[in-house]
């Protein structure tokens, strides 16, 4: 027997489409804005990343137990792995229960946030923080952070399905403080393990923001296509 359509309760008007695509023009435009210094090496800003990087990594070498708890909370708990993972279930779920365009538009918008970062990353060429007692390692390119956008972009678009299908007061403000754990968290452990730069986390978080409220505002206007295209 086919599974029962997965019909979420009506949203107010258009005003929640409305404002993920003002969120998401303003973050796109806020990353644009800080991929400009970060593309040309601006003095000021390479400074403000070195000072905020040697703060960290001085503390950082004396706390093995805090490092240990960082790499187990970043390699682990928010890494993008498990982030996509969390996103796989939630289109495995649409798609189960029959919100086949949803899910289909959940899962090209997380592959689209991969494709973007490592393609901005291969681009930008940006070094990573280089010390001669390093606390942790990474690879490849600096800029965006993978794991700092890869956060965002995975708990917006839970946050998302949640909100659109009518979660409650209770589940709604627990997945919100979860979320804003982890998405602000995986930034703090990428810099405190001094695999990345301020400036890294900062256009991981903003660009996958925009990816995020451009992606609904993206999926308010396809549904509205596919309703006038059903229209005789």
């Amino acid at each position: 027997m086919p599974s029962a359509t997965l019909a979420p309760p009506p949203l107010p008007r258009s005003r929640s489409r409305f404002s993920a695509l003002r969120v998401g023009t303003a973050c796109a435009l806020l990353f644009l804005a800080l991929l400009t210094p970060v593309a040309l090496r601006w003095s000021p800003l390479t400074t403000l990343d070195r000072t905020v990087a040697d703060a960290l990594h001085r503390r950082a070498v004396t706390e093995p137990g805090l490092v240990h708890a960082n790499r187990i909370l970043t390699d682990w708990a928010w890494d993008p792995w498990t982030m996509r993972a969390l996103i796989a279930v939630a289109v495995v779920v649409l798609w189960w229960r029959g919100a086949r365009p949803l899910a289909v538009w959940v899962a090209a918008t997380s592959l689209l946030g991969t494709l973007l970062q490592q393609g901005l990353k291969s681009a930008v060429g940006r070094e990573r923080p280089h010390w001669p007692d390093p606390v942790d390692s990474a690879h490849y390119a600096a800029f965006p952070s993978g794991h700092a956008m890869t956060a965002a972009v995975s708990c917006g678009l839970l946050l998302w399905l949640l909100r659109r299908y009518g979660a409650g007061p209770r589940l709604w403000r627990g997945a919100l403080a979860v979320a804003g754990v982890s998405v602000v968290g995986v930034g703090v452990t990428r810099l405190y393990l001094g695999v990345h730069w301020l400036s890294d986390v900062l256009g991981g978080w903003l660009l996958g923001a925009a990816l995020v409220g451009l992606s609904i505002a993206g999926f308010g206007r396809f549904k509205r296509w596919r309703r006038g295209a059903r229209t005789p």
